[in-house]
């Protein structure tokens, strides 16, 4: 996965987090393999309170707000997918969590594992340099025709 991000992208993939954070934290009872996932998550993307301060968010009003656009949601996907491959492992309480997220996001609940699967296949191709926010995309695409 590229690991190379403008200041920008990684804002962007925070803003992302912080969203789906708000999601599971709006339930009464959150799992608590969900909830080490997505401090997993947190510490991966050094998440810190000045990136809080940089975002505008109070964690006190947290709140999820669905993607006011399609391109939103598509980027809201490949967020999901970087955050995945943070630590190149893919575990199955991550594809839980991504599901539940992918749902609110308006996908059928298999897209998530298909978009992995099609994802780790490619990783078998060597010798390229990979564009992993393309191919997410490019599946995206498939998947809506």
């Amino acid at each position: 996965m590229e690991t190379e991000l403008s200041k920008e992208q990684l804002i962007s993939i925070k803003k992302s987090y912080l969203n789906m954070l708000a999601l599971f934290l709006e339930k009464e009872k959150v799992q608590s393999s969900y909830l080490r996932c997505l401090l997993k998550w947190g510490f991966q993307l050094h998440l810190t309170p000045t990136d809080l301060l940089h975002i505008n968010v109070d964690v006190s009003d947290l709140a999820y707000k669905d993607p006011s656009s399609k391109v939103e949601t598509l980027e809201a996907m490949y967020h999901l997918v970087y955050m995945i491959y943070l630590d190149q492992v893919v575990e199955d309480v991550e594809l839980e969590v991504a599901s539940l997220y992918a749902v609110k996001l308006g996908f059928k609940e298999n897209l998530v594992s298909e978009l992995f699967k099609s994802i780790a296949t490619a990783a078998y191709d060597e010798g390229e340099t990979r564009d992993v926010r393309q191919e997410v995309l490019d599946f995206l695409k498939v998947y809506e025709s």
